[in-house]
């Protein structure tokens, strides 16, 4: 009995994280990622401009207040 709880428990979890957003969520959300991209873009212009990363970055996160989780607006890479 306890197997089958946990996994009704897991499946009703699954469903509720990946529930369809209404339009006006994803309209909402297409305009977030353009939004970043745009960040990101300004972001690698800064850096090809000889500006240092520090105050690329700055930029960045004054761009994307709001907009995106965590200081790397939403993506973070290796270096």
């Amino acid at each position: 009995m306890l197997p089958t709880l946990s996994v009704f428990a897991l499946t009703a979890m699954f469903s509720v994280a990946y529930a369809q957003h209404s339009d006006k969520e994803t309209k909402e959300d297409i305009q977030r990622h353009r939004a970043m991209a745009a960040a990101h873009e300004a972001a690698a212009k800064c850096l090809e401009s000889g500006k240092k990363e520090d105050v690329c970055m700055k930029e960045l996160q004054a761009s994307c207040k709001g907009l995106a989780v965590g200081k790397y607006c939403g993506m973070k890479h290796a270096h």
